[in-house]
């Protein structure tokens, strides 16, 4: 058995220990056969975030096999439910209507839809079923007064800007910095926050332009920045967007730095129009993306590095965000397993309390969630990825 083979079964054998530190529960019976864990998932399959819904619906059922075959689930299946949300916040509702219905349902898992998770708030709470959403807002798992049953899975626009900000006042020579963005919640988000980190490390943004998250001509609105902003350009958008900005840019020759937001993070293989993404552009993400870049001198860092082989074996490439759903998957698994409650009628309100305090060194990094903190992945679980050759690496 190799090195990495065995580190990454320790983990496994351990995670479930590490991640109910402090909590309690009891063990199943022996030999007692036990109902499924029944998690259900809101995924943008179809309309204008497809491509990230895809990519979490084929993370959940890659973690769900191996979850079924860890023997680490109480004497217990996972079962996964999806829903197609059609990215659409209206069926959105309807869904989580469908699944709060179904009392066999322990938790739902939530897409990468900022106003869908935002709008559920209240039907969570109303329903007393708790959801981990893997939208990119902050406003998902903020206030959280208001936001009991909901908590966030991955990075968070503050934690983003620092990280951008840091690297930019390492690099000599920037001046006229400009920025696309979304004209969303999570651009809005984006702006303060630059805005705030920037300005620490005496920088600003010369110039600042606006994108609707459908809009698919980017050509005019890129040029015009890039004239105003020579030196450097931060891109705050979705990987769509943010690949046909990098077309556009290199098809006016721009020689300026590009930078990448954590929200740009798709395929690990810049194909297509994305191929023109310049060596030298910089986003800031997990290290999972790039995890065969690193040696595994952790169990966690193993568990990482298989799960990224296990997804490109299976799907012939990895997609960033993918690691994001199956820790969402695994804080639910663990959480219900500590509860052991009735399969056929979890305790849901139990459920959300352990999933409130839980901690992991989750395939995206470390997870921390309390209850004054519903958005789990921690700022340090953040690097700095460099395109090089054709594909996103380690930078450094």
């Amino acid at each position: 058995m190799t090195l990495v083979n065995s580190m990454a079964r320790a983990f496994v054998a351990t995670a479930l220990v590490v991640t109910a530190a402090g909590c309690g529960g009891g063990d199943p019976v022996a030999g007692t056969v036990r109902g499924p864990i029944v998690v259900a998932a809101d995924l943008e399959l179809s309309g204008a975030d497809a491509a990230e819904g895809r990519a979490f619906q084929r993370a959940l059922e890659l973690r769900v096999d191996q979850l079924n075959g860890s023997g680490l689930t109480g004497g217990r299946t996972v079962r996964l439910e999806v829903k197609d949300n059609r990215s659409d916040p209206a069926e959105s509702q309807r869904n989580l209507a469908d699944f709060s219905r179904n009392r066999a349902v322990s938790a739902i898992i939530l897409g990468s839809c900022d106003l869908c998770a935002v709008n559920a708030a209240k039907t969570l709470n109303d329903q007393g079923i708790p959801a981990i959403s893997l939208a990119a807002a902050g406003a998902v798992a903020s206030p959280v007064a208001e936001r009991r049953f909901l908590f966030k899975v991955g990075p968070n626009a503050n934690d983003n800007a620092a990280a951008l900000a840091a690297e930019l006042s390492r690099t000599p020579g920037l001046r006229k910095l400009g920025l696309l963005h979304t004209r969303d919640g999570y651009g809005a988000e984006g702006v303060e926050a630059l805005d705030r980190e920037l300005g620490k490390v005496g920088l600003k943004l010369a110039a600042k332009t606006a994108v609707k998250p459908t809009d698919d001509d980017l050509d005019e609105r890129v040029a015009s920045l890039a004239d105003k902003a020579p030196d450097g350009i931060l891109v705050w958008t979705g990987a769509e967007q943010a690949a046909q900005a990098s077309a556009a840019l290199a098809e006016d020759d721009y020689r300026g730095r590009l930078y990448f937001d954590a929200g740009a993070a798709g395929d690990l293989f810049l194909a297509g129009d994305a191929g023109n993404t310049p060596d030298g552009t910089t986003m800031v993400f997990t290290q999972t993306m790039v995890i065969d870049d690193v040696i595994a001198t952790t169990p966690a860092k193993a568990a990482r590095k298989q799960w990224f082989r296990d997804y490109t074996a299976r799907f012939g490439s990895y997609h960033g965000i993918a690691s994001f759903a199956a820790d969402a998957l695994q804080l639910v698994t663990d959480a219900a397993v500590r509860v052991d409650a009735d399969p056929e009628a979890p305790d849901r309100a139990a459920i959300r309390d352990q999933i409130e305090t839980s901690q992991m060194d989750g395939l995206s990094g470390a997870i921390r969630l309390t209850p004054d903190n519903h958005s789990g992945l921690m700022r340090q679980s953040l690097t700095m990825l460099v395109a090089r050759g054709g594909r996103w690496r380690l930078a450094g």
